[in-house]
């Protein structure tokens, strides 16, 4: 098999390089080793910046985004009982962000690629990436328990923090930066109408919460846990106990409870890997940094950087200019670090931390004032929420 670039994973990454690279003439191949199901149906991330709606919308896979999307102006910061509104609206110049999940963002791509006669195999097996520093890159992977190889110009490595393309690299070349945090979110879908038109975003003595959305009709809903957390533990009565004690407010404000139709724990780290390239081997997305999800920014980084990869292939196979491409890593990294800057921000100003003392939460609660009492603060808050300029 041969084909220009070869792309490992059909997550977000993958698929909108594959989309973008298409309406480029550029050729892709995708491999992934789930299945089409377990990807259009894996509950992740749901909310996208202004620029992630942007070029979904631009590059024509925003259909269902704008009829089932919920655009938000604006968050909410609760703290002390009393609810304080960031207008992104006002404070942006009219940006937003979008609550439309990632799950459904794969699949108006794998049908986009799909109905274009792009190619996506999936359940592939034994992946492998070789001569991605020599001039004949290859992957080779099993196919219905056959061998086969698949010759390309370039890779590019969307396969996520536990996939093949990272380790492939000397790791003598590269840099490794990681946080673990010490805490956790246990995270419920329930079959409940949102108690909120906007997120909330919590910081009580007893740890975070986060009240989020999936739809109209589902609740989305997080608490801040240990991250060995036993859900044998937390009962559902248990769970909306706790998150009726830390999203409580002082007005007639009321969480709406519902069934719970899934229920786990969510760990929590940060990871950058310097550089983001080797030869011809590009890694976009998790496969090159992590954030905590305090900032919403997981899916939103990833296409950033292949929207980065995807011009610099662009401007290659248009006039044989290495230039962009040998920038890549320099130029994602720059925006990778200010999002990491903003999600641990966000993570430390929220949540409770081991050990802290009465001083630690004055000092928060003294942050929160001043993000919700300064407009130089809350703007600053809005700027990063919505996202930042894609370069």
């Amino acid at each position: 098999m041969r084909t220009q670039i070869g792309i490992v994973g059909a997550g977000p990454a993958g698929l909108v390089l594959s989309h973008l690279l298409h309406l480029s003439g550029i050729e892709s191949v995708v491999l992934e080793a789930r299945s089409r199901d377990y990807c259009e149906q894996r509950i992740r991330a749901g909310v996208l910046e202004q620029g992630t709606v942007d070029l979904l919308n631009e590059t024509g896979v925003g259909e269902r985004m704008r009829q089932q999307g919920l655009v938000h102006y604006g968050i909410e910061l609760r703290f002390a009982g009393r609810g304080h509104r960031i207008d992104f609206k006002e404070l942006t110049g009219g940006k937003g962000v979008t609550i439309y999940a990632q799950h459904e963002v794969i699949k108006d791509l794998i049908n986009a690629r799909l109905a274009a006669q792009g190619q996506i195999l999936f359940e592939v097996e034994d992946v492998s990436v070789h001569g991605f520093d020599g001039p004949h890159p290859t992957i080779r992977f099993q196919e219905d328990g056959e061998q086969q190889e698949l010759g390309c110009d370039f890779i590019a490595g969307c396969d996520g923090f536990h996939g093949v393309c990272r380790p492939a690299i000397d790791p003598a070349t590269l840099t490794v930066y990681e946080r673990d945090c010490p805490f956790a979110w246990l995270g419920i879908l329930a079959e409940a109408p949102p108690s909120s038109q906007e997120l909330i975003y919590a910081y009580h003595h007893r740890g975070f919460a986060l009240l989020s959305m999936r739809s109209p009709q589902i609740s989305r809903l997080y608490l801040q846990c240990n991250p060995e957390e036993d859900l044998e533990q937390w009962p559902d009565d248990r769970i909306w106990r706790e998150l009726q004690t830390r999203l409580a407010a002082e007005n007639d404000w009321k969480l709406i409870e519902g069934p719970v139709i899934q229920k786990g724990v969510t760990g929590m780290r940060s990871f950058v890997v310097e550089p983001m390239q080797s030869g011809k081997l590009f890694l976009a997305g998790d496969a090159a940094h992590i954030v905590p999800p305090t900032g919403a920014k997981g899916l939103n980084l990833a296409v950033a950087d292949v929207r980065v990869l995807a011009r610099a292939l662009a401007e290659f196979y248009a006039s044989g200019n290495m230039r962009l491409l040998n920038e890549y890593s320099e130029k994602c990294l720059r925006r990778v670090w200010k999002v990491q800057r903003f999600s641990w921000w966000m993570t430390s100003m929220l949540h409770r931390f081991q050990g802290a003392n009465p001083f630690d939460e004055r000092r928060q609660l003294a942050e929160l004032d001043y993000v919700t009492s300064s407009r130089a603060a809350a703007q600053t808050l809005a700027e990063n929420y919505v996202g930042l300029p894609m370069e």
